[in-house]
């Protein structure tokens, strides 16, 4: 029991941290965000603990007395975590004035978590899933591009949205079926038609080409989801961290020639785009990568080269990592994707910087924003939110104190009873339903 006490304690410290330096922020980040997840059962361990340890003090070890102590304050700081980042927000009246919750359609309320936290949610939402069809072919490599439908189930009616779902990753890794399930599935349980796409990673091809895959699943959606019931001019991009900052572009630049498929004549213009921690300026992403990362793991070193060829096998093996691929290190993951420094390719920054192509012309845009992003993306995203109202488009900033980058995705990895994965879900959904 003291063992649960201290360990109550520590993990829920780290809800608090938020490291200045690069490299401890990033090796903080995976335990901060899953402690945050986890901070309801943090809080019972804590309280349990702390009773059992007055009710049968122990003296027989220096540390006794202190166990329930430490019980205590591990429940305390659980608590303080979740009440923060579960409290009310007031970005939706700021953003569709007082009356906006009077414009969402009466039979979708019904569907809505009743609140932005519910300590025991039981209920998980009956869905149709069709894995791996394919939506287009890369010409650039030849392979199939794949996906997976999220579609209602065949007793709730279709709301006519179809949301296309991208994953991040650092445009290098990962792929659509990593720790996205609750989400796709909560939504597709609103009544929407959810796409989640696998796309062409870096250095297999660049950022024009990410991008261009995504706006061949717009195209793939437009012409084959009325079939589900999706309406072609309700279709919304989503995505998280690298993912994000792919929707956002493919959202603010319709029919843009540099990130036109050239296959595809259609419209690619979208209803609306949720952006969680995706980067809007990469001039500013890179600089910050340099700070952060630009002293480390060159791969110059015996040690860092073991250690990174160690996580490209860890990678391989979990079907992380794109055959043939190998790890990038993290100075290079931006110069990577684009091609080259902002010295050397200034035209492709700004071309690829969601923010240079803000105009009256993009859709209302969900910003999902943790207030402890690592990445130093903050004043970036608070800049392109202040940018899209100026514009005279619809732009809905929701901060979330004491959250990491990519924190949503990795709580609902972790538990769907997590904080702050209902509370983005919460936001979410009625955004979701005022775009229908």
């Amino acid at each position: 029991m003291q063992v649960l006490n201290f360990l109550s304690a520590i993990l829920s410290a780290l809800t608090l941290l938020r490291p200045r330096y690069g490299i401890v922020a990033a090796a903080v980040w995976f335990p901060k965000v899953a402690a945050g997840a986890w901070t309801p059962v943090l809080a019972l361990a804590g309280t349990l603990g702390a009773l059992f340890g007055v009710a049968f003090p122990r003296r027989s070890r220096w540390w006794d007395p202190l166990a329930p102590v430490a019980g205590l304050t591990g429940a305390i700081l659980a608590t303080r975590h979740i009440c923060k980042v579960t409290a009310a927000q007031h970005a939706f009246k700021e953003s569709f004035g007082p009356d906006w919750q009077a414009r969402i359609p009466v039979e979708l309320c019904s569907r809505f978590l009743p609140r932005r936290y519910t300590p025991l949610l039981f209920h998980v939402p009956r869905v149709r899933r069709q894995r791996d069809l394919v939506y287009a072919t890369n010409p650039e490599t030849g392979e199939p591009l794949r996906a997976d439908l999220w579609l209602p189930s065949v007793n709730i009616p279709p709301t006519g949205l179809g949301l296309i779902y991208t994953f991040g990753g650092a445009w290098h890794y990962m792929n659509r079926n990593l720790w996205t399930g609750h989400i796709l599935r909560h939504l597709a349980g609103q009544g929407h038609v959810v796409m989640n796409i696998d796309y062409t990673l870096a250095p297999r091809t660049q950022l024009p080409g990410m991008v261009a895959d995504v706006k061949r699943a717009i195209g793939w959606l437009k012409a084959n989801g009325v079939e589900h019931g999706v309406n072609p001019e309700r279709i919304v991009l989503m995505g998280c961290s690298s993912g994000a900052h792919m929707a956002l572009l493919a959202a603010y630049t319709p029919n843009h020639p540099a990130f036109q498929p050239a296959e595809l004549e259609a419209d690619n213009s979208v209803r609306a785009v949720i952006s969680d921690s995706g980067f809007p300026d990469l001039r500013s992403g890179y600089a910050n990568y340099q700070e952060m990362f630009g002293a480390y793991f060159k791969g110059t070193l015996v040690p860092e080269r073991w250690f990174l060829k160690s996580i490209g096998w860890v990678f391989r093996q979990l079907q992380l990592l794109p055959r043939g691929a190998e790890i990038t290190v993290p100075k290079d993951m931006i110069p990577s994707a684009v091609g080259g420094t902002p010295d050397e390719v200034p035209e492709r920054y700004r071309l690829g910087s969601p923010i240079e192509h803000v105009g009256p012309h993009c859709p209302p845009t969900l910003l999902i924003q943790g207030a402890h992003d690592y990445s130093g993306m903050l004043p970036d995203v608070v800049r392109l939110h202040h940018s899209l109202r100026a514009a005279g488009a619809v732009s809905v900033y929701v901060e979330f104190p004491e959250a990491d980058h990519g924190f949503s995705v990795v709580a609902a990895g972790a538990s769907r009873w997590a904080p702050a994965i209902q509370a983005v879900l919460y936001d979410i959904e009625r955004f979701l339903a005022l775009m229908v």
